[in-house]
């Protein structure tokens, strides 16, 4: 699957209902060595900037969670494999950044207040919010690097 066709899975989870963390993981289940509906349940708790906490922007903790599975490190690493998933992650998220502005939720979603209840998923929500944007241009990010690792083998 190219870039674009991730983006394209990526943006109809999100319609589907699914929150942005979710989204993104998501569009990579087909890749990743866990079961969909753990994926989508530890997924779950990152949308909304965690939590609805607009903290770090669920797309974002949606791209570490596709290459943690994939290329992540397992045991109890405190050097170089650490190291470098960490600049990793780091790498997608300024990437991210670079094309969105922010990695904020509240930030991308210009300063929207953290708690309460989740919108309902109206034509509305979606017209006002740049979400779906954001979950294809992650999807889109975290698929160009992980066809530029294939190239590199």
């Amino acid at each position: 699957m190219n870039a674009e066709e991730r983006s394209k899975k990526a943006v109809a989870l999100f319609t589907e209902g699914y929150n942005c963390s979710q989204a993104v993981a998501l569009a990579f289940d087909d890749l990743l060595p866990i079961d969909r509906d753990v994926l989508a349940r530890i997924a779950s708790s990152f949308g909304g900037g965690m939590g609805r906490l607009r903290e770090v922007c669920g797309c974002v903790s949606g791209m570490a969670a596709v290459v943690g599975a994939l290329y992540g490190f397992s045991g109890a690493e405190t050097g170089g494999a650490k190291a470098e998933h960490y600049a990793l992650v780091r790498r997608l998220a300024e990437e991210f950044r670079a094309e969105s502005g922010s990695i904020v939720c509240r930030e991308l979603l210009g300063g929207a207040a953290s708690g309460g209840t989740p919108a309902p998923r109206t034509p509305q929500f979606y017209a006002e919010r740049p979400c779906a944007v954001l979950v294809a241009r992650a999807a889109a990010i975290t698929q160009r690097y992980i066809d530029e690792r294939e190239a590199e083998k």
